[in-house]
């Protein structure tokens, strides 16, 4: 690695040329696995949305959503594997699964009593 101010050579992984004393503007947050763990940085957006409503399943409702929108994510982050976020979209088709399957069995319950 070459510095791009003067051309001196740089060890490797520094971040400021020992000649000059250029320093590397910023490192990218992409690059910096402490803010990848706070912020869905390269994560599919769908991932994310599948693990919030796998959350709120929990009240039922969104149930189906999750399970549908997981799916999707799963689909996204395979035809794009620099994206992350399998966990989410796991997390969100195992959720919604099951709580889809709780309010399908609550329906055809309510259907046979009546």
């Amino acid at each position: 690695m070459y510095c791009p101010s003067c051309g001196a050579q740089m060890p490797q992984g520094a971040f400021a040329c020992p000649g000059c004393g250029w320093r590397e503007a910023t490192t990218s947050i992409e690059n910096d696995p402490a803010m990848r763990m706070l912020l869905p940085v390269g994560r599919s957006g769908l991932a994310i949305a599948a693990g919030y409503l796998g959350l709120f399943s929990l009240i039922v409702f969104p149930a189906p959503l999750a399970l549908i929108v997981g799916i999707l994510a799963l689909r996204d982050i395979k035809r794009h594997p620099e994206k992350g976020g399998k966990g989410r979209a796991i997390f969100g088709v195992v959720m919604g699964g099951i709580f889809t399957l709780l309010v399908l069995g609550l329906i055809l319950s309510a259907v046979v009593a009546s």
